[in-house]
């Protein structure tokens, strides 16, 4: 059995189910389930909190887990993070009050900062020669500087409304950019079979996520030109038609270019264009 970890709650945990459910797992029947063993998967899942899944993963008690980056980096222990899985995505910043003269790392030097992330606080600012004094909190970071704690903070900031309802600016460059990642034991070898089979499904989850079949047809002279414009994920299959002078091509391309590449095509003479979402099971 493959033991995973994923997120009981919080902003990854639901699309970490979902990710897991179209890569054709079993979960958790009712909310109150920590462990799930998906016998004809060879699995096992495990309910955990965002911030002890690095922990467990690390110490080997668990194969792999679904966590942030941040947590992971922030978390020292030895687990890997194995593959980015394209949701969760937020970056790590300073945020200072709007009226405080703290505007560049620099000023940062003797101050206080509040994060419940130390480790990634301490490591950044120490490898850039600067000294601060790291005020940990579990969370609420950001009425860290209005009650008096300190003087800036270093949060996740996924869209920054939080901080400036607090009040607070993010200044300087991003500490971090993280995501949801998936991340290993030093345990487990990256040719475990088991862990090959995940990477795979999970893969299959992120090709169907990014890419949309599209059919179309288009006169044999202008194959060339029409596979210019839609080179796709993969070679483009190029099948002939009972009209000898057309051919009938299909491709996976890119979600977010679909409606750009249809007129491109329409362009250079293609007709009957179909597109078609992508399921997991077929990549």
């Amino acid at each position: 059995m493959l033991r995973i970890a994923v997120p009981n709650k919080g902003m990854l945990s639901e699309p970490a189910w979902n990710m897991l459910a179209e890569a054709g797992y079993r979960l958790r029947s009712n909310p109150r389930q920590l462990v799930v063993e998906d016998q004809d998967n060879e699995i096992e899942l495990f309910y955990l909190r965002p911030l002890d899944i690095a922990v467990y993963v690390g110490h080997g008690t668990i194969d792999v887990g679904i966590t942030g980056r941040d947590l992971l980096l922030n978390s020292q222990t030895e687990a890997a993070e194995h593959l980015a899985l394209g949701f969760g995505a937020s970056t790590f910043r300073f945020a200072a009050p709007e009226a405080s003269p703290i505007t560049r790392l620099e000023d940062i030097d003797g101050k206080r900062v509040a994060s419940s992330y130390d480790k990634l606080v301490a490591d950044y600012l120490a490898e850039r020669s600067i000294h601060a004094e790291i005020i940990h909190l579990d969370g609420a970071v950001e009425s860290s500087v209005q009650l008096g704690v300190a003087d800036l903070i270093a949060d996740v900031v996924s869209t920054g409304t939080t901080l400036r309802n607090a009040g607070l600016r993010v200044f300087g460059d991003p500490i971090l950019h993280s995501e949801a990642v998936l991340i290993r034991s030093p345990r487990v070898s990256q040719q475990d079979e088991r862990l090959v089979v995940l990477e795979r499904r999970l893969q299959g989850v992120l090709t169907a996520q990014r890419y949309a079949l599209m059919d179309y047809d288009i006169p044999v002279s202008k194959v060339a030109a029409a596979v210019a414009v839609t080179p796709g994920f993969e070679s483009p299959t190029i099948s002939p038609l009972h009209d000898k002078q057309w051919c009938a091509v299909r491709v996976m391309v890119p979600r977010e270019r679909v409606n750009q590449l249809m007129d491109r095509l329409y362009s250079v003479g293609a007709r009957g264009i179909i597109v078609t979402a992508l399921q997991a099971s077929r990549i």
